[in-house]
């Protein structure tokens, strides 16, 4: 018997509906997919119902690797990686205008999206990110809860759906709730950021203090010139008030020196 690993974050999604809800977001016949932790194929299965060009496979855990590994051997279309999610160069072994679905560890969920948003050269080669999170994470993504990452996100990536999941859809059953986001990447971005890490950075900086005004941290980056480019800025704000437009343009600040 296989026991689910809580250091890998694995809990399996067993719900036939939801399992179907989640595939239908998006048409995928003769489309390369990419599936991320597929644990013990559910979502895998479903897939290959829908008859996609080709499936890239990355799954960290070596057993759960090979069981699906055995089951789909003479499939010729499946590609199999036994490798973590956030080491892997991901940028350069998918297909382009791949689709990508993950049930995401909750451990790592934001440490994946914000890798596939740092894509190097962008627009990237997947066209959509069909993923699970906690639904507290989620909420960050899509900023009904606001900060750091709802910021990074929103820069190189928009939302077309979600939809909640239940606990009781997986085995072990979790103790909180589970979102389905389907995104797609921005073909234009409004802002110039040459590195996402320099994002990373200063949001990092300002939401560290969330609860402090900017205007120490302002002085602390920017000199005067600097800070004076920034129109109707108030300086008694604290970060949660400021709009994403902000960091876009203070990163932009930061990396033209």
């Amino acid at each position: 018997m296989f026991y689910s690993k809580k250091s890998l974050g694995q809990n399996f999604l067993n719900d036939q509906n939801i399992i179907k809800k989640i595939i239908n977001l998006k048409n995928i016949k003769n489309k390369d997919i990419v599936e991320i932790g597929p644990g013990k194929g559910a979502i895998t299965e479903e897939i290959l119902k829908h008859h996609p060009n080709s499936l890239t496979i990355i799954e960290k855990d070596n057993y759960l690797l090979k069981k699906l590994n055995d089951k789909y051997k003479k499939n010729k279309s499946i590609s199999f990686y036994n490798d973590d999610i956030l080491k892997i160069d991901l940028e350069r072994i998918i297909k382009k205008k791949s689709i990508i679905f993950g049930n995401l560890p909750y451990n790592i969920s934001s440490q994946i999206l914000v890798k596939l948003i740092k894509f190097k050269k962008w627009p990237p080669k997947f066209t959509d990110l069909i993923l699970m999170f906690q639904k507290e994470v989620a909420e960050k993504i899509l900023g009904k809860s606001y900060g750091r990452l709802s910021i990074i996100a929103n820069y190189r990536l928009k939302h077309l759906n979600k939809f909640d999941v239940s606990p009781n859809c997986f085995f072990p059953v979790p103790k909180i709730t589970s979102t389905v986001i389907h995104l797609v990447p921005l073909r234009k971005v409004n802002y110039k950021i040459n590195d996402i890490k320099n994002l990373e950075y200063i949001t990092n900086l300002f939401f560290s203090s969330r609860r402090k005004m900017i205007k120490k941290k302002i002085n602390k980056i920017f000199d005067l010139n600097q800070i004076n480019k920034f129109k109707n800025l108030n300086f008694n704000a604290r970060p949660s008030d400021l709009k994403k437009e902000f960091y876009y343009q203070a990163t932009q600040f930061y990396e033209n020196g």
